[in-house]
């Protein structure tokens, strides 16, 4: 039950999705610049994953720069906002594009795609 908590998806790889997931979780502010987050055991039992894939992704996590371990408090997520705000961003940027190509899917041109976006969102976003 608790992995339809954060919709991991068979399709790919769950170590990956975790990733996403933490990242997304500071890139929104969710866990804030400074603070600690929940322990290998704690993510991975709310997960529904084994502590080994949890520990893989927090390890890539703080090879990104995006979270450091301090040997008193456990991990903690950088306070680093250029990187935060470039992670952000980075994301930003896969979600439209995957957004992009599946509209180029059902033969849409840039253009409709641009008009469609603007009828959307009422003029409010462009």
């Amino acid at each position: 039950k608790d992995v339809m908590a954060w919709n991991l998806d068979s399709d790919r790889p769950i170590y990956a999705q975790i990733l996403e997931r933490i990242e997304m979780q500071i890139v929104s502010g969710n866990y804030k610049p400074g603070s600690k987050i929940p322990s290998v055991r704690e993510l991975a039992a709310e997960a529904g994953v084994n502590p080994n894939t949890m520990q893989r992704a927090l390890a890539e996590l703080e090879r990104k720069g995006l979270v450091t371990t301090q040997r008193t408090s456990g991990r903690v997520v950088t306070e680093d906002m250029e990187m935060i705000k470039e992670t952000r961003n980075l994301l930003a940027k896969e979600q439209i594009q995957d957004f992009i190509n599946r509209m180029k899917e059902l033969g849409f041109e840039k253009e409709e795609i641009l008009a469609l976006i603007k009828n959307e969102a009422g003029g409010e976003l462009v």
